[in-house]
């Protein structure tokens, strides 16, 4: 298992990452925001303030398997993400 530190450094990537792409597309796309931008992004927000509550939970009996949970979590959430963002007109 990787450790939580690069397990906290992924998510705060991958997630900021994500922001950067929404803003992007807004930029390239008239300028502002929509509401469909505004609604990933909140979603964004929301998902990495769970994640990182999940990871500060300190009344864990397995913490292998409840890493490997978050990190699987982590993965389908970035992929719906992806989705929303490839479904922008």
């Amino acid at each position: 298992m990787a450790s939580v530190k690069n397990l906290k450094k992924e998510i705060n990537y991958v997630l900021g990452d994500l922001v950067n792409i929404v803003y992007v597309w807004e930029m390239t796309n008239g300028g502002k925001p929509t509401e469909a931008t505004d609604v990933i992004i909140d979603e964004i927000y929301e998902k990495y303030d769970g994640f990182v509550t999940k990871i500060g939970q300190k009344d864990v009996e397995n913490k292998k398997a409840h890493f490997s949970q978050i990190r699987k979590d982590f993965e389908v959430v970035a992929n719906q993400i992806v989705e929303k963002i490839n479904g922008l007109n």
